[in-house]
């Protein structure tokens, strides 16, 4: 796997080859709107104290983010799908995780810009 930035770039230009550009940047933009919905369902975990509903929220992002392959975010959910830390600890997890989310995003974005 070669790992650029946080992305898996032989997956994301496997996609390329065999789907196109376009497709690709759709499947990006639909991440993007996707990432938001499983964000807030782990801010909503983090809040109800659920332990079950961090797993299942980390576990569903987890997936699409090797989908995309963003694996700076994929390996942060690994790392936290199971913690049973403090949730004052999860909560600067989720603050960690939304930052690797956008700057993975802008590196999968730039990466699909230079690709032709």
């Amino acid at each position: 796997m070669n790992n650029i930035n946080g992305l898996d770039t032989d997956l994301l230009a496997g996609y390329v080859e065999n789907l196109g550009r376009d497709i690709v940047q759709q499947m990006l933009d639909l991440y993007i709107q996707q990432s938001v919905v499983y964000l807030k369902d782990i801010n909503e975990a983090m809040i109800a104290c659920s332990q079950s509903l961090w797993q299942e929220s980390c576990h569903k992002m987890k997936g699409a983010t090797g989908s995309v392959g963003l694996t700076s975010v994929h390996a942060k959910l690994v790392a936290i799908e199971k913690s049973t830390d403090a949730w004052d600890v999860k909560k600067t997890y989720t603050k960690e995780l939304e930052a690797l989310n956008l700057a993975a995003i802008d590196s999968f974005s730039a990466w699909l810009s230079e690709q032709s």
